[in-house]
């Protein structure tokens, strides 16, 4: 049995309800031992909204991304996603972590594209955008396949369903990995840094698939170096430095008028 541990967390349980943000961070930090990587993390996302994550390596960011799905638990603080308490349950000032099958279940929920595709290579593009439908949700295979023929589609890449990983270039393996993200359609999807991994050219085929979601209105955080698509894309920008998010607000306000010393140093390395 998992033993409690006070939390300076508010709530003592949260309400799952259409009007409730998409996520919530309050208050969140998270340390590996002596070493904090997140220090107090207040961040409100609305539905439909895209959040562009910025800041230098080591600054916290893919680990926000990974206390959201529950990759990484949260040292204290609280993360809610669709006002679902993410991770663990609150009673009485007490947390009480989720068994894994109940964190796994909620990541069904929230779909993750990392910079590595993470695509099974004995399976087709195709099939591999089909397995968590299948295996996961149960899904038969005649729908999860209709499904599956759809999103790859989506992501334009009809002609190379049959076609294994080791056949597919950087780009299209990452759109295979966006499209079986999508197939589990989730509420939520989150970026890490999508295209670090990629040749400079094949970045423009990703970013066109995740502006196109974007447009479709899908909430959508997203660790990214590349300024040009956090300016054109989001809706909001957070500047993280040394666990905190330091600045926030519109790209605009952000990129053009930045208030803090560490945001304008950053700025002028990058743009």
């Amino acid at each position: 049995m998992v033993q409690p541990t006070e939390t300076k967390a508010r709530p003592d349980r949260a309400e799952s309800t259409e009007t409730a943000p998409m996520v919530s961070f309050r208050n969140v930090w998270k340390s590996f031992g002596a070493i904090e990587v997140l220090r107090g993390i207040d961040l409100t996302i609305e539905r439909g909204q895209v959040v562009c994550v910025i800041g230098a390596s080591g600054s916290g960011k893919s680990t926000m991304l990974r206390c959201v799905n529950g990759l990484e638990e949260t040292t204290d603080g609280v993360i809610e996603v669709g006002g679902e308490l993410i991770g663990v349950r609150l009673r009485d000032g007490r947390r009480y972590e989720l068994s894994p099958r109940e964190a796994a279940a909620q990541r069904r929920h929230i779909g993750m594209v990392f910079q590595q595709f993470n695509l099974f290579p004995n399976r087709t593009a195709l099939e591999n955008v089909m397995e968590g439908p299948v295996v996961v949700a149960g899904v038969p295979r005649a729908r999860a396949r209709r499904r599956a023929e759809e999103l790859l589609a989506r992501v334009g890449l009809s002609d190379r369903a049959g076609m294994y990983p080791r056949q597919l270039s950087g780009g299209q393996q990452q759109r295979v990995a966006i499209a079986r993200a999508l197939a589990m359609d989730p509420q939520l999807m989150l970026f890490d840094e999508p295209t670090s991994a990629l040749d400079p050219e094949l970045v423009g085929e990703v970013l066109g698939v995740m502006k196109q979601l974007a447009e479709a209105g899908m909430t959508m955080i997203v660790v990214t170096h590349e300024m040009t698509f956090a300016r054109e894309v989001a809706d909001r920008v957070a500047f993280v430095d040394a666990g905190r998010i330091v600045e926030y607000g519109t790209p605009a306000e952000v990129f053009g008028h930045p208030t803090h010393p560490r945001t304008r140093e950053f700025l002028a390395r990058v743009q």
